[in-house]
């Protein structure tokens, strides 16, 4: 008997709207689960490691890649290159229930356009102050940066429509975010939280 293939599950918000706390606590509620790493061109921010915060690749890896057809999907933002690569996909849903994986909303279109079988939850902010303040406290951005990246999360917050599951990201309240969520893929998955 062949083994079921794992369910991609695609966590979208905007910049600062917080995809990596909300991976890291699902990744904590379901045992069998992983996140896809996803490989970019932008720089390292402090703390960051190759291979587990992203795959950190030059703009010319990255191009020679998607003229071979190596990405699911990927994404041009804020002047990075980002993409989730067919290799990284395929090893994780040999091994794992759940995979994890951020992508913004044009990579959800990819997805969608290529066929590629996954679940679509998308953050939203609760209000775009709150999402500023947000981008600011992490650094690395310039107030030109912050004010691109709020006009596309307005855009992709418009877009949130085509997701499965939208969910409002309230402040100080990612455990109640992470509770609707899990209920969300246990009934849509039958892979049962811990």
């Amino acid at each position: 008997m062949e083994k079921k293939q794992g369910t991609l599950v695609l966590v979208s918000a905007p910049s600062g709207g917080g995809k990596n706390a909300t991976i890291r606590a699902l990744l904590n509620r379901f045992n069998n689960s992983t996140q896809l790493v996803t490989t970019t061109t932008r720089h390292k921010r402090p703390g960051e490691k190759d291979g587990i915060d992203y795959h950190f690749i030059s703009k010319e890896l990255f191009r020679e890649k998607l003229v071979h057809d190596e990405f699911v999907e990927y994404n041009d933002y804020d002047g990075n290159l980002y993409g989730t690569q067919w290799v990284h996909l395929k090893t994780a849903q040999e091994e794992y229930e759940l995979v994890f994986s951020q992508a913004e909303v044009n990579g959800k279109k990819h997805l969608d356009e290529q066929k590629v079988p996954h679940i679509a939850i998308f953050l939203v902010p609760e209000d775009f102050e709150i999402l500023k303040q947000r981008i600011q406290k992490r650094g690395g951005t310039t107030a030109d940066s912050i004010a691109e990246r709020l006009v596309i999360a307005k855009q992709e917050v418009a877009a949130s429509g085509i997701y499965d599951f939208p969910v409002v990201n309230k402040e100080g309240e990612l455990e109640e975010t992470i509770n609707q969520i899990v209920q969300f893929l246990e009934e849509k998955t039958g892979v049962l939280s811990s």
